[in-house]
């Protein structure tokens, strides 16, 4: 009967022990588990919100960049357009300068060809009368006949 007697006594205590497990440390075990699974499903919460939050930033920053993308293509563009633009202003401006320049020294040769032609007239004349006044065999005055050298230039 020992045996038995024990053995009801382990039960009695075993029971008790429950019994106050269950009255005083289960609840607070209870609570402490429903706090830590309530902060942990608000930790999720928040980690999907982020998530979230972080593609509608990631798309938010794709369209940034390339709406930058898009302005930095167009001022290209119009930089090569205006670039084309003054380029065509200098070849027209130099094609107009050139065609001054070639004018200009037209006009210089023509000039310089003139001057040549008069330089030439009158040297002619200068040995025109040298070998007139040989075979006259005389010195003629180049002074009294300017007039007349005048005219023999001309019609040279």
């Amino acid at each position: 009967m020992n045996i038995n007697l024990t053995l009801i006594v382990q039960m009695v205590v075993f029971a008790t022990l429950i019994f106050a497990v269950m009255k005083w440390l289960w609840p607070p075990i209870l609570n402490a588990m429903a706090e830590r699974e309530r902060k942990i499903a608000l930790g999720l919460a928040a980690a999907e919100q982020g998530e979230q939050e972080l593609a509608a930033a990631r798309g938010t920053a794709e369209g940034i960049v390339r709406e930058a993308r898009e302005r930095a293509n167009q001022i290209i563009d119009h930089a090569q357009h205006r670039a084309n633009e003054l380029v065509e202003q200098a070849r027209g401006s130099a094609s107009s300068e050139g065609a001054r320049l070639i004018a200009a020294a037209q006009q210089q040769i023509q000039l310089d060809t003139t001057r040549a032609r008069e330089t030439l007239r009158r040297e002619v004349a200068g040995i025109a009368v040298g070998a007139a006044a040989k075979l006259l065999g005389r010195e003629i005055d180049a002074k009294k006949h300017a007039e007349l050298l005048d005219k023999l230039a001309a019609e040279v």
